[in-house]
């Protein structure tokens, strides 16, 4: 028994309300706060905050010896490190907010941050990371 359904004009208006709510969702989860982007290098002792368009290179102390940092064109990366397994190097360049580079062994990390909204911290400046 095939029984067709026509649609009500309600029926358009809800779907009409959940696209636009779908739609909306979608723009504020993925277009951001337009805040700018910053790169946060955080060493066993130091931390240092640059915006992504700096062009630095960072010598980072940790336990092993000095990590290099390179901030160029927009990204960051890890151009040297005293770790073994040179995995820091091998990750490439971090652009966007979220991404991340860990050099476990000399306890380092290179992170992209939106402004001063940095997930390591909370509010009350305190570092949440545990090395």
């Amino acid at each position: 028994m095939n029984k067709t359904v026509a649609l009500r004009p309600f029926d358009y208006v809800a779907l009409g309300l959940a696209a636009a709510i779908t739609l909306g969702t979608s723009l504020a989860v993925y277009a951001g706060s337009g805040a700018s982007e910053e790169v946060v290098i955080t060493g066993e002792r130091d931390r240092w905050v640059f915006p992504r368009d700096a062009a630095e290179t960072v010598a980072v102390p940790g336990p092993l010896g000095d990590t290099v940092v390179e901030l160029r064109d927009g990204s960051a990366r890890v151009i040297a490190s005293p770790c073994a397994n040179q995995t820091c190097i091998a990750a490439g360049a971090v652009r966007s907010h979220g991404q991340w580079i860990a050099c476990l062994p000399n306890r380092v990390l290179v992170s992209v941050a939106a402004g001063d909204q940095d997930p390591s911290r909370d509010s009350d400046g305190i570092d949440g990371a545990a090395w």
